[in-house]
């Protein structure tokens, strides 16, 4: 019985990881390109945390800079209730470009993150495959340089989400927050 688990569990996150390889990466990855000001303009995720949190999120802006040592900061700026919220991240190269790992030091969770395609001025879209003690989910991010993406754009997301199993209840194209956030400028 205990060999039986064992193997289940084997076969389970072998399928996972050959999942995740099957994620592709932006050609030619130009890592300074993406460093700058993005807009958060679509989510897409199948973990409970985005369930419960759906109706409440709203666009973001964050911040992208590559670090001394090839690494990049990522700083999002989020709405929260009456007030704004910052998070830093720290981004670890891989030796895949355009790939990077980061490690949630609130919940350790270890996530594997791809810069799917970009063109660096206009949109990027990024996919993420979460592992944590209670399981694995995956998410998708797309970012625009302005708050409005092209409806080609949009549906690119909403394709490329479902290609990793998410489904229409899991996608979200975040609303605006209004002209007047000062972190949304």
């Amino acid at each position: 019985m205990h060999a039986t688990l064992l193997g289940i569990l084997g076969l389970a996150l072998l399928g996972a990881l050959h999942a995740q390889d099957s994620v592709p990466l932006q050609p030619d990855f130009q890592q300074d390109k993406l460093t700058g000001k993005w807009y958060s303009i679509g989510l897409a995720s199948n973990s409970n945390w985005f369930k419960d949190k759906k109706p409440l999120l709203k666009m973001c802006t964050t911040v992208i800079s590559a670090t001394t040592d090839g690494n990049l900061e990522v700083t999002s700026t989020y709405p929260k209730g009456d007030q704004c919220e910052k998070r830093n991240s720290l981004y670890t190269k891989t030796e895949q470009p355009g790939r990077f790992s980061y490690t949630s030091p609130r919940w350790g969770s270890k996530h594997d993150i791809r810069v799917v395609e970009t063109n660096y001025d206009e949109y990027a879209l990024v996919a993420t495959q979460i592992a944590k003690s209670t399981g694995s989910s995956t998410m998708v991010l797309l970012y625009s340089r302005t708050k409005e993406l092209s409806p080609e754009r949009l549906e690119r997301f909403t394709q490329f989400s479902k290609e990793q199993g998410l489904t229409d209840d899991e996608i979200l194209i975040l609303p605006r927050t209004g002209e007047s956030s000062w972190w949304e400028r």
